[in-house]
């Protein structure tokens, strides 16, 4: 079968594409082995951030008499937030599948691909049985956990974010092997939905790429709801204990602990699949972690392919990856679009979140530029006052010299829809200046955003 153009992988970026080069009277091939919508839909952001929500109103309900509410006591039906969960899934990635299916232009192909040497000008892919063939191709393949060299762990049923998901029942004693976004999301909605959570981090503090501040801060308040936290602990063997458990045996201090729970997640990092696409059959370059190499074009070293999502290690995010669609289309109309205008941004959805986007405190002191700082803590936010959620701060960071924000963390009440308030506003080049003398809100949030940077000071 011949074809315009061939994407490997329906996750984010790839239908997008796929309905765009259809709609341009382009034959497309789409190709997907396993779910469609990747990780965000079927084990990631949507399935995640469905429980954390149930989570969230279990907690709150205990917290009810803080507002003067009685309830009683508070338990949580943990088959009904399954199914909740799993319908919201369902639903979502039936929608994306059928509306691939259905559409003009589109053939769907459910099957796991590889590329065949090329003949001609055409490249060749392998989809299941089927041979197809174009002058372009566009892979968005995504990643998948990254299994650790742990002594022991063939043995046991252990769980990745993908696992936990699906997961009928609600682990009793949850050990999770790992401090990163994917650790500590989990780890907080597991103990709110009634499990003890353990948290093993090899590094020196969980989040390490955060100011030490949020860190002490965001490390304090899961301790507070009942997590325990190791950290500079490493995960040396695991083993079946006797009632059916893991006992995990940690280095920690000068000396070896085993802690023991009932399930065993890990959530050490993801790698990349591209193992599987063949992709020296063709020439593409990958870096020494599996990430296919990529201009800020997002093409390949060989021309014809493209690579978009976590695969090209430009981001590795739902909302990254959907960008690369929108850049990779952009230049195919002739609109030139590059990644590297991209300010990232992102939020880790512990509760309450934390907002990120540009630069850190340290990347700011490695930049060589004059920067400012402005700090105001979060019971300095009358809705947060009104809303009981005092914890956490506003941390903005300027450029002195041209005004312009050189980053933000923003870690309290609603900051997960904040931080765009400082990303869009990065993205206009405009000085802080001009934020300062908007007319804000109240009482919000974001209202306190010019009082913020009123406090600014040189970084120390």
């Amino acid at each position: 079968m011949q074809y315009d153009a061939i994407i490997i992988g329906a996750g984010q970026a790839g239908p997008g594409l796929a309905h765009s080069l259809a709609g341009n009277s382009e034959k497309v091939a789409m190709i997907e082995g396993n779910l469609v919508g990747g990780s965000c839909i079927n084990y990631g952001c949507t399935p995640s951030k469905a429980l954390r929500a149930c989570a969230d109103v279990a907690h709150l309900a205990r917290r009810a008499a803080d507002f003067g509410v009685k309830t009683g006591p508070v338990t949580v039906d943990f088959q009904a937030v399954v199914q909740r969960t799993q319908e919201i899934v369902t639903q979502k990635r039936q929608g994306l599948r059928d509306g691939l299916v259905e559409a003009k232009n589109i053939d769907f192909y459910h099957a796991y691909a590889h590329f065949e040497p090329k003949q001609g000008e055409l490249f060749h892919v392998r989809a299941g049985d089927d041979l197809l063939e174009a002058k372009r191709v566009y892979l968005n393949t995504g990643t998948r956990a990254s299994i650790p060299p742990i002594d022991g762990l063939k043995d046991i049923p252990y769980l990745t974010n993908q696992e936990i998901m699906d997961m009928p029942e609600r682990p009793k004693q949850l050990l999770i092997i790992g401090g990163g976004y994917i650790a500590v999301e989990t780890g907080q909605m597991y103990q709110r939905f009634g499990s003890e959570v353990t948290l093993i981090e090899r590094e020196s503090s969980i989040l390490q790429q955060e100011d030490p501040d949020i860190i002490d801060t965001i490390s304090g308040f899961l301790q507070d709801e009942g997590i325990t936290i190791y950290t500079n602990a490493t995960a040396r063997h695991v083993e079946k204990s006797a009632d059916g458990g893991v006992k995990l045996t940690i280095t920690h201090g000068d000396g070896e602990k085993v802690v023991s729970g009932s399930h065993l997640l890990l959530a050490t990092g993801r790698i990349p699949n591209t193992d599987h696409l063949n992709l020296d059959a063709v020439g593409i370059e990958t870096d020494e972690k599996g990430h296919i190499r990529t201009n800020d074009r997002l093409e390949t070293n060989v021309p014809g392919v493209w690579a978009m999502g976590d695969i090209n290690g430009r981001g590795a995010f739902t909302h990254t990856s959907y960008q690369d669609y929108e850049i990779v289309w952009a230049n195919y109309q002739g609109k030139p679009r590059s990644v590297a205008d991209r300010i990232m941004t992102y939020n880790v959805y512990c509760d309450p979140p934390l907002g990120r986007v540009g630069m850190n405190e340290q990347q700011a002191r490695e930049s060589g530029k004059k920067v400012l700082q402005g700090v105001l803590p979060m019971s300095s936010v009358s809705r947060a006052g009104l809303e009981g959620q005092t914890i956490g701060m506003i941390k903005l960071l300027v450029d002195a010299d041209s005004e312009q924000f050189l980053g933000a963390s923003i870690l309290g009440l609603h900051a997960d829809e904040v931080i765009q308030v400082i990303s869009n506003f990065m993205h206009t080049g405009a000085s802080y200046k001009v934020m300062q003398k908007a007319l804000p809100i109240h009482p919000t949030v974001a209202e306190l955003l010019p009082t913020t940077l009123g406090k600014l000071e040189p970084l120390g």
